[in-house]
């Protein structure tokens, strides 16, 4: 707590306009004479022994009154003395203790109110003793809130529904890496991920030297990456029964159940200062869509109701040393869904339909992924059955973790992940079963006279997009003729004149290629075939068409078709111009589509990196 003691001649405020915490009060205005004026702010540490605070400052205030025989105290909440204030609930009871306890002790206290923009005047005495400054902490003796200890459960389960040692799946595959990340085992890894250096080789991303670290510069490459996997999730869930909604990136802490939802989250955010108000930058998009479901009314006939944003950007201020390409950020863009269901049992089934989703992107995406399911052991206890179900369903061995009790605000939740090149997971897709944030944001609805606070389904189908073009990268890693999903290419055709004189046509089979909705690119620089077949291929082109004399004459294109190349040994097919079209189009069929983000012409092209 940290207080501003001012020996007045006399102070005098009025209340002019509240905040969204002020406390109700018909007092607007007061003047106080020959008063001891105390300036007070509550901060967030004084949370951890609040009534042990309050006994200390009536202490250093009684003593000070006492030393200038001040008989009327006024209470002054000033929250600028502090960056670091406590909820508004612990301020307004550390306010009324000062109040009550000063009154105890024989003084006249007046207490100006909590949460309004006020303007006050005030007469300083100007003597030695006038003006002092005190900061209060809790003290070392302070009583902690113990902590339940909690003991995790390990163990695999089949899609037969049996469960395993994890021992018998610790080998190099992908669910055994994943299973060492778990259970904490050694890394095998180290150093560098690959998709580092491709993202930049690429011209996909860089990072941006002028921001903060984990803050990166999209090159229009992985611009067109970003937007295009945007749209294939706005194109899952939209059809799922979602409704898209945009919200801010910042929100006021002085709103208790952001407050307290923010907290769980530890210290790895964005805090700063506006005017008066302490803000923080999302970390997910949480905030904003409890905020609007709030201020909902909610009829049990349109549940379960789902909400989705692609948060641009969400924030957290990991590290510096464990901020690293794409896997680990400080902004990201994370798809966001958060479904409202009307009980358990229709919680289980979106999860079911959410988790069936999650394993559909990796597919997409062309990344592997494996599983980890964790619950609460009361949860498993009652549902093991529905847990036998969805693994089943998902086809693969999980892991399963079973918590002694709730630790977060989720009882249940699936984590899916791709692993990368170094075998090591990168966390994607999840779904989790949320219990108490519903309660804490007043999201209610009525049924049969009853006021029923509903479980709400955290997923993003995806996660974060940056972090599945870092699965997608490593992938490729790992790949003898790397290439990313023909859907996802920046560029996916790519035509090559042999000689000038084959320009023009090759430039009209380009605009037809283009007309069809598909990506293509035309090489018109004075370069030999070899070298521009040679850079296409740099460019992971899936498909390369060389125009020549032949070509011309006999109206059928030679391509070279990446995914059937192998190392050094190019696969070439002979086809038409409208076989290749219908090939690539079926090869694309369901997946969003965008024109090109780069100039037509190679020529025209700039070197970003």
């Amino acid at each position: 707590m940290r207080l501003l003691l001012i020996h007045s001649d006399f102070i005098e405020y009025e209340a002019k306009k509240k905040t969204s915490v002020a406390e109700e009060t018909t007092l607007l205005q007061d003047r106080a004479e020959d008063a001891l004026a105390v300036f007070c702010a509550v901060e967030a540490v004084d949370e951890e022994d609040l009534e042990g605070v309050v006994e200390q400052a009536l202490a250093e205030i009684g003593l000070v009154a006492d030393k200038l025989s001040a008989e009327t105290i006024v209470i002054y909440p000033y929250a600028h003395l502090s960056s670091e204030l406590s909820r508004p609930d612990a301020a307004v009871w550390a306010l009324r203790a000062l109040e009550t306890g000063l009154a105890g002790m024989g003084f006249t206290v007046k207490r100006a109110p909590f949460g309004w923009y006020k303007a006050f005047r005030i007469s300083c005495k100007g003597h030695p003793l006038s003006e002092l400054s005190k900061t209060i902490l809790p003290s070392d003796e302070a009583p902690k809130r113990e902590k339940t200890k909690i003991t995790r459960e390990f163990f695999v389960m089949t899609p037969d529904g049996l469960t395993h040692d994890t021992g018998e799946f610790l080998d190099d595959s992908p669910f055994g890496c994943l299973l060492r990340k778990e259970l904490g085992e050694p890394a095998a890894g180290g150093g560098e991920p690959a998709h580092v250096a491709l993202m930049r080789a690429k011209e996909i991303v860089d990072y941006e030297p002028v921001s903060d670290v984990g803050h990166l510069r999209w090159l229009p490459k992985g611009k067109l990456i970003r937007d295009l996997i945007a749209d294939y999730v706005l194109g899952l869930v939209l059809p799922y029964g979602a409704t898209p909604v945009e919200t801010p990136v910042m929100y006021d802490l002085a709103d208790t159940a952001i407050f307290e939802h923010a907290d769980k989250f530890g210290e790895r955010q964005y805090r700063f200062r506006s005017g008066n108000r302490n803000m923080m930058l999302r970390f997910a998009a949480c905030f904003g869509m409890f905020s609007i479901m709030r201020d909902m009314h909610i009829s049990p006939n349109s549940l379960p109701m789902k909400m989705y944003e692609l948060s641009t950007y969400s924030f957290r201020h990991e590290q510096k040393g464990e901020v690293i390409g794409l896997k680990r950020l400080r902004a990201f863009t994370m798809p966001d869904m958060h479904s409202l269901c009307s009980d358990m049992p229709e919680a289980l089934a979106c999860f079911e339909e959410q988790l069936a989703m999650g394993w559909k992107t990796g597919k997409d995406f062309g990344t592997a992924l494996v599983g980890v399911f964790r619950c609460t052991r009361d949860f498993y206890d009652e549902h093991h059955a529905w847990v036998k179900k969805i693994v089943a369903d998902s086809g693969v061995p999980m892991l399963i973790e079973v918590l002694s009790g709730r630790v977060h605000y989720w009882i249940a939740k699936v984590d899916l992940a791709a692993i990368d090149g170094q075998g090591r997971p990168i966390e994607n897709p999840t779904v989790q079963i949320d219990v108490e944030s519903s309660q804490r944001f007043g999201i209610k609805y009525q049924k049969d006279d009853l006021v029923i606070y509903p479980p709400i389904l955290h997923c993003s189908p995806t996660g974060s997009v940056e972090r599945v073009i870092c699965a997608i990268l490593e992938t490729t890693s790992t790949q003898k003729v790397p290439m990313l999903p023909c859907w996802l290419s920046p560029v996916q055709v790519r035509v090559v004149p042999v000689a000038e004189r084959h320009l023009p046509a090759a430039g009209e089979v380009a605009a037809r290629i283009r007309k069809a909705g598909i990506r293509a690119d035309l090489d018109d620089r004075e370069e030999s075939v070899g070298k521009k077949v040679r850079e296409a291929a740099m460019d992971w082109v899936p498909y390369v068409v060389v125009i020549g004399d032949a070509e011309m004459q006999k109206g059928i294109l030679t391509v070279t078709i990446r995914a059937k190349s192998k190392p050094d040994k190019p696969h070439k097919e002979t086809m038409t111009e409208d076989v290749l079209i219908e090939v690539i189009q079926e090869e694309n069929a369901g997946m969003p589509y965008r024109p090109l983000y780069t100039p037509v012409l190679l020529s025209k092209k700039a070197r970003y990196i």
